[in-house]
């Protein structure tokens, strides 16, 4: 036997792709330890860990700690995008991105357990993941060494294809599941799953109704709407109230799944969109993210309420666009994102109060809010009584703010600018 050129520690999925890529390390002389983390997803975790020995790997890790997996992966990431109300272009969740440095740290640790050399992954030489996993692993264990057989010309010149690698894991007598019914990849953990790549290519293509996995289709969807309470302290969600099922649930972990399996029933979380790639490609995705979906519309309510409007703005401008690029972009393990999170606490001090929200049919309807903090004052903000605010302070508050106004409009008047008349910057053209 040639001397062995390592031992690598592969992020193991089962699938055809990463199956593929532990024959080929094993058969390019490397040793190779497989791992898995579970970070709610659903799967056959024992039938991949025969699968990933059966194909020769040393060793199979599976990093699940059971609920506190989960409990890491629900408060040190999920909650605090939740108070940033993190998102990507408006649409994306980030469902993807978030999973990753709870991965990224597990396999860490058990390749310095293991004493591994590399670490190696079956990401596209295309896609976000290869730099989010990869600039974890720097950021977690700057001298280790990255195997991306996907950007080695050796490996993608040879299988140019999902025919290849079919024809490959026929040669070395490793079992597929059958992939024609459904030409597509995913990618699914406790807060989502992503749907990308074969048919959907296409963006003009509609899903199969068969595709999606966790949401009821909204059409079948219960016909009676479905009323929860979601009780926020520090902007983050500490009791969830079901009064058709007479539950309380105020765990982290106990929420997000409530929530999960709530969303799911009435057919909420569901996306399709074109998105553009850290690395510059457009690519369409399809996403479900149940919980989330919830959360995100029941936070933002609970802050119109409680939130002072500036530090929201600059909560807006700052946090949540640096926070999403940050998760987006694979820079978790990084200066800048132990700043950006150090600074939610402070813009969530006041987030406190309940939300009452409406499950029906894809749609999370707001239905009313409460809360103690007292940004809101009913009778000043009444229509029928003054409530201590005085309407002529306002004429006052008119004219300071239409000095700049007033001197811009008379500086248009001295160049023959009137602007009476609809410049063709106005005009909509058809």
């Amino acid at each position: 036997m040639p001397e062995s050129k390592g031992r690598v520690l592969l992020a193991y999925s089962g699938g055809l792709d990463t199956s593929c890529i532990l024959a080929w390390l094993i058969e390019q002389g490397y040793e190779v330890v497989a791992f898995m983390a579970d970070v709610g997803q659903e799967e056959d975790f024992e039938a991949a860990r025969k699968k990933a020995l059966s194909v020769g790997a040393k060793k199979f890790y599976l990093e699940a700690r059971d609920i506190d997996l989960k409990r890491e992966f629900v408060t040190e990431l999920i909650y605090p995008a939740v108070q940033a109300n993190a998102i990507y272009e408006n649409v994306y969740l980030l469902g993807t991105s978030l999973a990753r440095p709870v991965i990224a740290r597990g396999m860490i640790a058990v390749a310095e357990q293991e004493g591994c050399h590399f670490v190696s992954h079956g990401c596209t030489g295309k896609g976000n993941d290869q730099v989010r996993f990869e600039l974890a692993f720097y950021g977690l264990k700057p001298d280790i060494k990255v195997i991306a057989p996907w950007r080695i010309p050796e490996f993608y010149n040879r299988f140019a294809g999902r025919q290849a690698l079919l024809q490959y894991a026929a040669e070395k007598q490793i079992p597929v599941q059958q992939t024609a019914a459904k030409p597509w990849s995913t990618d699914e953990n406790l807060f989502h799953i992503s749907y990308e790549a074969g048919i959907l290519e296409d963006p003009d293509i509609t899903p199969p109704a068969d595709m999606w996995k966790l949401t009821t289709a909204p059409e079948d969807a219960p016909t009676t709407p479905e009323r929860i309470s979601i009780e926020f302290k520090a902007g983050l969600p500490v009791k969830v109230t079901v009064p058709d099922e007479k539950k309380e649930y105020t765990d982290p972990v106990d929420v997000f799944l409530a929530l999960n399996q709530l969303a799911r029933k009435h057919g909420v979380g569901r996306i399709d969109i074109v998105e553009n790639r850290f690395i510059g490609v457009k690519s369409r995705g399809c996403y479900e993210s149940p919980a989330a979906t919830i959360l995100r519309v029941a936070h933002m309510d609970i802050e119109g309420l409680t939130l002072d409007r500036n530090v929201r703005a600059l909560r807006d401008q700052f946090v949540t666009i640096e926070l999403s690029r940050i998760l987006y972009n694979g820079h978790w393990f990084t200066p800048e994102r132990e700043f950006v999170i150090s600074s939610i606490p402070a813009s969530q001090r006041t987030v406190n109060g309940v939300v009452r929200l409406k499950l029906y049919k894809g749609n999370v309807v707001v239905e009313g809010r409460s809360s103690d903090e007292g940004l809101y004052d009913e009778k000043e903000s009444s229509m029928d009584e003054l409530g201590g605010f005085e309407p002529t302070d306002t004429t006052g508050f008119i004219q300071i703010e239409s000095i700049r106004i007033k001197k811009w409009a008379q500086a248009n008047i001295r160049k023959g600018q009137s602007g009476t008349e609809p410049k063709d910057v106005y005009r909509v053209r058809v």
